[in-house]
């Protein structure tokens, strides 16, 4: 298997322990790795091809569906949201 894999496989492993924290100690993690997603789906995809590149990019949008709807919500479409206790 070649290094990007491995650093797709290593990206998924951290993210699903990452979403067994409480929700206040996911913002750190989760920030360090919404930041580094693309650049391991392109290393896949300049290594794979699109088509993989592709389905990384749908695990991706699947596992941080939440992050990805607060934050075009809160920037993109501007609405006042909080964050939970």
């Amino acid at each position: 298997m070649s290094a990007p894999l491995w650093a797709g496989v290593i990206w998924v492993l951290a993210a699903t322990a990452t979403a067994f924290f409480a929700i206040r100690r996911q913002i750190i993690p989760a920030s360090i790795l919404l930041a580094a997603a693309p650049v391991v789906i392109l290393w896949i995809g300049y290594v794979h091809g699109w088509v993989f590149s592709a389905l990384a990019f749908a695990g991706f949008v699947s596992m941080f569906r939440n992050p990805l709807r607060f934050i075009w919500r809160k920037y993109v479409r501007g609405e006042d949201l909080e964050l939970p206790r």
